[in-house]
């Protein structure tokens, strides 16, 4: 009763116009909120010491080039041309590929579903910021275990922390306090009911910046793209400050030019690049579609992968000086301390923040970035998933009231299904859903996204179309990535992450259970069953012969927006011409 009521709709009610940014700021700060998150600040910096510190740049540049600047150009293109969501601008440009918007939808209905998870944690961290001693400080707590030993109360002696049976209070409190972590995905307990309280939250917050679609969230990107980077400034000043610092930015890029012959490394590089700019899921393109069809999206696409660059390597400035801090206090080796992902955000960062002065101020101001970072990556998801809905059923989701229930409906189901990764078991979950929806059924996407629009559409008409929507001739090099190289570095990263595959485990030491992999395995082969049973399906039910309906399906609609080389040819006609034209 209570989804009917959510999809009860009055059958008469006024057709709204889809609608455009409020201004091109707007579209900029959307797309930066949406490809500039969490993955530039804990995954990027670990990566870069990880795989040779400065020599980590030059694979990392190389698949930016090859393969992060033309599908990035390709997916602003797709958007801005159709004005569509990330299905029905297949529909009018590719048919036989419209598979690969919907398993697009598959990967971003698990984003929405495990990355506000994060947002959860940070925003209970904040909470606990505010207390008058920071909880992970200390071991002097009801969940503290006889093993808790708190290194700032060492004195000097460091011979304890050695000692592999002992553990820090960050990580007993975030084991043991915030996860109460159980022994494995089969024990999955009770529901974390502070977490909870935490993630309705941010739905609330989430909900209410997109629910007026681009005009509510235009605004909301003044506040969640900007403000993260004041915070970042803020950090990344005060840990260049910290005695230990500089050891930790040498730490960070002293290049080890060796590791450049180990395959890893680059399959990493190219990971990194597809997940930073949120490439192959269609946020870009439904971003895009928003635009004016004049806009200039290439400028726009070569200052907004600048942008993303620059603050993942800045990033690195901030993390690492404060990880060199805390190694200097504690009397050990950097790579002791250096984490990726939530151990960064959860553990090692705050460890360190409670060794500072002002430990309040800094922690505040760490958990409010890692929120906003967050949020705005989320609400872009959640608008990506509802405007590709919404463009899919026109007539019935334009009407007044429709879209503000459809989000309603989704942000509760959302809600319900992820009380399951909240439970005392439920890290395991979201770490399974995180590892294998990100996995494969991205690059399969990537790959089918690049063959598609570099060969069934063709380079040259989307080269054609770009100089007809903002009368840019974009350089020609573009045309050869589309066509040979990002297919061809795509698909070879595709393979190497097969035949290199490792299976999941956590924490390095807890292996899942076979039923668990499978699930994993089905996630992530989901977009690219989506992908070929579409095609099989388009070309299964058109009539004519397989050749005739191949072609028919490769060929854009002739109907849908007129081009803007038509546009200049009528305005240089006089104005008697164009009437005889017209007779």
């Amino acid at each position: 009763m209570v989804f009917k009521k959510c999809l009860s709709f009055d059958k008469h009610a006024k057709l709204e116009e889809r609608g455009h940014w409020g201004s091109k700021v707007e579209y900029l700060l959307a797309m930066a909120g949406n490809v500039i998150g969490l993955g530039n600040v804990w995954r990027f910096p670990y990566l870069c010491y990880k795989n040779g510190g400065g020599a980590f740049l030059v694979p990392y540049l190389v698949f930016l080039m090859t393969s992060g600047v033309p599908l990035f150009l390709l997916e602003s293109i797709l958007g801005q041309y159709t004005q569509e969501g990330c299905i029905t601008c297949w529909k009018k440009l590719c048919p036989l590929a419209e598979g690969i918007g919907y398993g697009g939808q598959v990967i971003l209905v698990v984003g929405c579903v495990t990355y506000i998870i994060i947002e959860a944690w940070g925003l209970l961290y904040l909470a606990f910021s505010f207390s008058s001693r920071l909880p992970w400080a200390t071991c002097n707590n009801d969940w503290n275990t006889d093993d808790c030993f708190d290194v700032s109360m060492q004195n000097g002696s460091f011979g304890r922390t050695n000692q592999t049976n002992t553990t820090s209070p960050a990580t007993e409190f975030w084991e043991r306090r915030v996860l109460a972590i159980s022994g494995g995905v089969e024990e999955l307990g009770g529901i974390r009911w502070e977490v909870m309280l935490c993630l309705l939250a941010v739905w609330v917050i989430c909900y209410f910046c997109i629910w007026k679609g681009v005009k509510s969230t235009g605004k909301a990107v003044y506040v969640t793209a900007t403000f993260p980077y004041l915070m970042l400034l803020a950090l990344l000043v005060r840990g260049l400050s910290l005695p230990g610092a500089l050891e930790g930015v040498m730490f960070y890029l002293l290049p080890d030019t060796s590791r450049l012959a180990d395959p890893q490394v680059w399959m990493e590089a190219g990971t990194q690049i597809l997940f930073s700019y949120s490439l192959g899921a269609g946020t870009i393109t439904v971003l895009s579609s928003y635009n004016n069809p004049s806009n200039n999206c290439y400028r726009d696409c070569l200052w907004l992968c600048l942008l993303n660059g620059c603050t993942s390597f800045v990033a690195g400035f901030a993390v690492f000086s404060v990880l060199g801090f805390m190694a200097h206090e504690q009397g050990v080796p950097i790579a002791d301390v250096a984490e990726s992902g939530p151990g960064l955000a959860f553990i090692a960062y705050p460890q360190a923040v409670a060794l500072m002065p002002l430990p309040h101020l800094w922690a505040i101001c760490f958990f409010v970035m890692l929120i906003l970072l967050g949020v705005d990556t989320q609400f872009v998801a959640m608008e990506v998933v509802i405007t590709t809905i919404i463009d899919l059923f026109p007539n019935e989701m334009r009407k007044a009231g429709r879209r503000e229930r459809l989000l309603l409906l989704f942000c509760i189901l959302c809600f319900f299904c992820q009380l399951v990764m909240i439970t005392e078991g439920g890290v395991y979950l979201f770490q399974l859903l995180d590892y294998y929806a990100y996995g494969s059924g991205v690059l399969f996407l990537v790959v089918f996204e690049s063959l598609a629009l570099g060969w069934l559409v063709g380079a040259d008409r989307i080269y054609e179309i770009m100089y007809d929507m903002t009368g840019v001739r974009i350089n020609p090099l573009f045309k050869i990535c589309w066509r040979y190289i990002t297919p061809l570095v795509s698909l070879v990263r595709l393979v190497c992450s097969l035949v290199w595959y490792k299976p999941l485990t956590f924490n390095r030491t807890y292996v899942y259970p076979d039923w668990a992999y499978v699930l994993g395995w089905a996630l992530s082969l989901s977009p690219t069953l989506l992908v070929l049973g579409w095609a099989l399906y388009r070309l299964g039910t058109v009539p004519g012969t397989l050749r005739q309906r191949f072609h028919v399906l490769c060929q854009p609609d002739p109907q849908y927006l007129p081009t803007r080389k038509k546009e200049v040819e009528l305005q240089q006609i006089s104005m008697e011409d164009q009437e005889s034209i017209k007779h």
